[in-house]
């Protein structure tokens, strides 16, 4: 990963020059220090005990992380210390703050001289959490704008992994420049808004609420970030928001504002990928995969700490969009809601059913027309329910299911039509007593749209 391309860096190279480009940090959503990254120009030395050079490698930022592999050439055996070292070019006077995270011992050198030198141990006695969430320690030091000073960080792992052949790396560097309050930032963000034609927030998930490693126990962006949004969209209407999250956050802001735009972690091009969208070079095509709640209280199911070792799943199939359409309170958007930049309109479904025997109950075709001003992209979606009392009551399931989906592509004015085979398995269900998959017969809905919730046409179907 050579470089990562921030969504102001991105957005800067794609703009022209005569377009002004305003920045402010905003709200803060981290309690711990970002990995050193911007204006740090670094490299990793992997070292066995010797002290002799392993690998060596551009490092991005001061964040390591690895689990099951290690750079080529090194091994959990023979690794020892980890050194990052490099320049900083810092931005501002004023007192800047350095962190080290990891399970180890440590020295950090920042213009020649020690800065710091001890051992970070475990906040939690998880060795998992420990791993994905390790400790901190913070120091700080004076420095002048413009004024290049050399950074050295040893770092010597106290566990690299299991055993020789599975090695796992968890420790950075991290780095915070001096920085106001967090209402200070908010009102400089707001201010800076005010004065210009259109806004863009970048909100977010950190590692520190959202990871592989432990549940979440809340839907709430980290931080002041949704007052920032409120407070941003006030100042100015034409407010664009930039969700950048792996997971649904709840969003009470979401009707203030212009646009709201999921990212979903998009990776080292997040700069220039978001740019095109945004300028319209590309058009966000995406789908939503989840149902995302307006409040994490309206979810269905929130109940999922075991007891005593057991987690009942007590909700069967009734999970995600199924469990939703079973309950009163709608969702904040639904599954498989997305936009783009130009209109489809639903023309007509047919449906084709396919020979006895078939894997599949046939093939639903579904006219579309691109009603827009510009080329896009549609993905048509179709759900099957039962169409009539006896087979709807026949087993207690989900009364509507995604049975496929399909990409329509068109000019503007431009009609065209996709096929979708409609698989057996939608109108099954599992039989435990003869451990197989049962065909629920009787006639059903092929219903085809844009979610979950916005269907618009309709064929019908037998399953046999």
């Amino acid at each position: 990963m050579p470089a990562v391309v921030s969504p102001l860096a991105g957005l800067r190279r794609a703009l022209p020059p005569a377009v002004e480009l305003v920045h402010a940090q905003g709200a803060d959503p981290r309690t711990r220090l970002a990995p050193a990254a911007e204006y740090f120009t670094l490299r990793s030395r992997y070292r066995d005990e010797d002290g002799d050079v392993l690998a060596e490698l551009p490092q991005p930022d001061g964040h390591v992380m690895t689990v099951g592999s290690l750079p080529l050439g090194v091994t959990a055996r023979r690794l020892h210390s980890v050194d990052i070292t490099g320049s900083f070019t810092p931005d501002r006077t004023g007192t800047h703050t350095f962190g080290v995270t990891g399970f180890g011992s440590y020295t950090l050198d920042v213009a020649g001289h020690r800065l710091a030198e001890g051992v970070c141990a475990p906040d939690s006695d998880d060795p998992f959490i420990a791993f994905t969430n390790p400790s901190e320690r913070r120091f700080t030091v004076e420095l002048t704008a413009g004024d290049t000073v050399e950074v050295a960080f040893r770092f010597v792992p106290f566990t690299k992994g299991m055993d020789d052949n599975i090695a796992a790396l968890a420790f950075g560097l991290g780095h915070r420049p001096p920085t106001a309050t967090d209402e200070e930032l908010i009102e400089e963000a707001v201010a800076v808004a005010a004065a210009s034609d259109v806004a863009v927030i970048v909100v977010a998930t950190t590692e520190e609420t959202e990871s592989e490693g432990f549940d979440r126990t809340s839907l709430k962006l980290p931080g002041h970030q949704d007052e920032l949004v409120r407070r941003v969209a006030e100042a100015n209407p034409r407010t664009v928001v930039v969700v950048n999250t792996g997971a649904p956050v709840e969003m009470p802001w979401r009707g203030e504002v212009a646009a709201v735009l999921l990212g979903w972690f998009p990776g080292q091009e997040a700069g220039h990928a978001l740019a095109d969208v945004l300028l319209g070079t590309e058009e966000p095509g995406g789908r939503l995969p989840t149902t995302w709640p307006a409040a994490m209280t309206d979810c269905p199911v929130l109940d999922t700490e075991p007891v005593d070792g057991l987690l009942t799943y007590a909700e069967d199939v009734f999970i995600g969009y199924r469990a939703w359409a079973g309950q009163d309170t709608p969702p904040a958007y639904w599954f498989g809601h997305g936009l783009g930049y130009t209109d489809w309109a639903y023309e007509k479904a047919e449906f084709t059913a396919a020979p006895p025997g078939a894997h599949e109950l046939g093939t639903l075709r579904v006219k579309v027309r691109n009603t827009g001003g510009r080329a896009g992209r549609e993905v048509v979606q179709v759900y099957l329910e039962p169409a009539d009392p006896a087979t709807a009551d026949a087993v207690e399931r989900p009364r509507r299911r995604l049975a496929g989906f399909a990409t329509a592509q068109s000019g503007p004015g431009r009609t065209t039509v996709v096929e979708i085979p409609v698989p057996r398995r939608a109108a099954q269900i599992w039989d435990a007593e003869r451990n197989a998959w049962h065909t629920v017969q009787g006639r059903y809905r092929l219903r085809a749209g844009r979610s979950y919730a916005d269907l618009r046409v309709e064929a019908t179907c037998e399953a046999l």
